[in-house]
C-alpha cells in the first residue's frame, strides 16, 4: 500500500494530524451538496481555519463551466502555490477537484476523502484527473496524486444503493482480470450479501500494485481499462441524450459487451461468458440500448483515449483472472456485442 493512502478509522483525527504537520498557508474544501450534509460536518471540525467551495453533484457537472466556478473561488481565496485543498467526494468530485488543484498556479497540493465505493475501489486510487468534454468522458485532464488519501468505510453508510452498486462494477472487474478465486466468491453472494471492508481493501490492493508498476499507463495499467471501452461509449451517449446512468451501470454493460467478444475470439468459455452475463444481468438489471444508437456509440468509441490511430482499442478477458490490453476490435464487433447485451 503506498504511504499516502490510509484506510482510517478515525478519519477527522487522521485528517487533523496530516494537516498540522504540513501547515498549509491556506486551506480549501470541496464538497457537493451531499458529501456538504453527510460528510464534511464529521471532519469540519478537526479543520483548521478554511473555506468551503461546493458545487453540483453528478457526471453531467464535471466540467470546464464547473471547473471555471472552482478556479475562480480558489483567486477569490488568494490561495498561493503553499496552499492545498482537500476534496470530499466520490469519483466525479474526486476528478474534478484533482484537476482544478493540479492546474491551478501550475499545481497546488490536494488531499483526497473518498466517500463512495466507486472512488475508494477505483478512481481514488492512481492519479487519474479530468473533466469531461463536448460529451467525450474524460477528455481534458492530467495524472497527478494526492499528497493523501482517505479511505473510511464509514462514508458508505450515507449512499444509496444505486451508487453502491456503481461502485461494486469496479470491483467486479478487478477480480475478472486479476483473481479468480476472489471473482468465484463474489458471484457467490448477492449485492446485499458483500463484505464490502474486504472487497474494498482487495481492490486498493491490486490498483496500488498496477499503478505503482505503470503510473503513466504505458502498459499493464491498461488491464484497468476493462469494459470500459464500450462502457464509458455507453456512458457517454446516454447522459448526452438525456437518460443518465452511473458509471458502474454503464460499465456493467461493457463488462458484458467485451466478454461477448473475448468469447467470440476463443479467449473466453461459454462457461464463463454466461456466468458473467447471468450474475451481472442479476445484480444490475438491463440498460435500455436500441439499435439505432449503435452508430453513436461506436463513434464515442473511436474517441476514446486507449485509442491509436483510428482503431478501437480494449481490454480483453483471456479466462477468468487475466487479461490483454491492447486488443483492437472493429466496429462490427462492437455491434454484435451490444446486440449480444440487448438479447442476454
Amino acid at each position: 500500500m503506498p504511504d499516502n493512502i490510509l484506510f482510517s478509522s478515525a478519519p477527522a483525527a487522521d485528517l487533523k494530524s496530516f494537516l498540522d504537520a504540513k501547515k498549509y498557508s491556506k486551506l480549501a474544501v470541496l464538497t457537493d451538496e451531499n458529501t456538504f450534509r453527510h460528510c464534511y460536518p464529521l471532519l469540519a471540525p478537526a479543520l483548521p481555519a478554511h473555506e468551503v467551495i461546493t458545487v453540483k453533484s453528478g457526471e453531467e457537472h464535471k466540467n470546464l463551466e464547473t471547473s471555471a466556478y472552482i478556479w475562480q473561488a480558489m483567486t477569490d481565496q488568494a490561495l498561493d502555490r503553499h496552499s492545498a485543498m482537500v476534496v470530499i467526494g466520490g469519483g466525479v468530485l474526486g476528478d474534478m477537484g484533482g484537476f482544478c488543484a493540479a492546474t491551478y498556479k501550475r499545481g497546488i497540493d490536494f488531499i483526497l476523502i473518498s466517500t463512495t465505493l466507486l472512488s475508494q475501489v477505483d478512481s481514488s486510487i492512481g492519479g487519474k484527473l479530468g473533466i469531461d468534454f463536448n460529451h467525450f468522458k474524460n477528455h481534458i485532464g492530467v495524472f497527478q496524486l494526492p499528497v493523501f488519501t482517505l479511505l473510511h468505510s464509514g462514508f458508505l453508510k450515507t449512499l444509496p444503493k444505486a451508487e453502491l452498486r456503481s461502485g461494486f462494477a469496479e470491483i467486479i472487474k478487478h477480480t475478472l482480470i486479476s483473481d479468480e478465486a476472489m471473482w468465484n466468491e463474489v458471484r457467490s453472494r448477492a449485492f446485499e450479501q458483500q463484505d464490502w471492508e474486504k472487497l474494498t481493501r482487495h481492490s486498493v490492493d491490486f490498483k496500488s500494485y498496477v499503478v505503482t508498476e505503470d503510473p503513466k499507463e504505458k502498459g499493464l495499467r491498461k488491464i484497468l481499462n476493462a469494459g470500459h471501452t464500450i462502457g464509458h461509449a455507453v456512458e457517454s451517449h446516454l447522459l448526452n441524450s438525456g437518460n443518465k446512468v452511473l458509471h458502474g451501470e454503464a460499465i456493467a454493460v461493457g463488462l458484458i459487451a467485451e466478454a461477448y467478444i473475448a468469447h467470440k475470439r476463443g479467449l473466453l468459455s461459454q462457461t464463463s461468458l454466461d456466468e458473467i452475463t447471468r450474475y451481472i444481468l442479476q445484480v444490475f438489471g438491463k440498460v435500455t440500448l436500441h439499435v439505432k444508437d449503435d452508430d453513436t456509440i461506436i463513434q464515442l468509441a473511436l474517441q476514446d483515449k486507449k485509442n491509436k490511430g483510428n482503431r478501437i482499442l480494449c481490454v480483453l478477458l483471456e479466462g477468468v483472472g487475466k487479461a490483454r490490453w491492447d486488443c483492437e476490435i472493429s466496429a462490427e464487433e462492437v455491434k454484435s456485442a451490444l446486440s449480444f447485451y440487448r438479447s442476454a
